[in-house]
């Protein structure tokens, strides 16, 4: 299947995406993050963009009450499957890309979303100009990243990936003007065979192993950074 040139592959949805799948539906168990989102920027009536949709999870979220959403995603398989998730609702549509080129007009957007894709700090500036250059007047975008200072998915984060490091990645986002909302969320799963499969993809399997020896159950406390900036 085609990638959209500059299309940055993610290991865990491009490979694994019925895992994934898993994994979306185990996030956030309490519904903390959207009603976040929403006291700092509705969407009701608005375009909303989603970069790095992937098999198109969120966009009947935003649906629901946006005027028109947009859902962009490099890799041509998972941008199929969320045209298949999404063909009964008029105002969605996918359209194959990457971040750093969004296929949108200039100044077209009023909210922009992008959950663990791209927009990881340091590295990530072609795609900022490209928010410059889609995002209307008074519009907000919103990053969802991880916060590997707190938490236990944070410590099992910082230990597996320690060439992230959190002062940096949040000093980026602030140096740029982006606001940062910290949460806590979490996963839960609804059998430990789930939660297993779904740590296999996101962390190497030697991290892997570590991480469900020393942890428990089908819950993981899990802390998150909701970036946001108005243009």
């Amino acid at each position: 299947m085609s990638v959209a040139d500059g299309g940055i592959p993610s290991p865990n949805i491009w490979h694994h995406p019925k895992v994934y799948e898993v994994e979306n539906r185990a996030v956030d168990p309490n519904g903390v993050i959207e009603p976040a989102m929403r006291a700092i920027r509705d969407w009701a009536g608005a375009t909303v963009l989603d970069i790095g949709c992937g098999t198109g999870f969120h966009l009947p979220i935003f649906a629901a009450t946006a005027g028109h959403v947009i859902g962009v995603e490099p890799h041509g398989a998972l941008a199929d499957a969320a045209r298949r998730r999404t063909q009964a609702l008029p105002n969605v549509e996918v359209r194959q890309g990457t971040a750093q080129r969004l296929p949108v007009p200039d100044a077209s957007v009023d909210v922009m979303h992008a959950r663990w894709a791209y927009f990881f700090g340091p590295g990530c500036e072609p795609g900022l100009t490209e928010l410059d250059r889609v995002m209307r007047r008074g519009g907000t975008a919103f990053v969802i990243d991880n916060d590997g200072s707190r938490s236990t998915f944070g410590a099992w984060f910082r230990t597996s990936y320690p060439m992230i490091k959190a002062p940096v990645v949040e000093r980026f986002w602030a140096d740029r003007g982006w606001h940062r909302t910290p949460l806590d969320m979490g996963w839960r799963f609804e059998t430990r065979a789930d939660l297993e499969a779904v740590v296999k993809i996101e962390f190497t399997p030697k991290d892997a192993r570590r991480i469900l020896a020393s942890h428990t159950g089908v819950e993981v406390d899990y802390a998150i950074n909701l970036w946001s900036r108005t243009f």
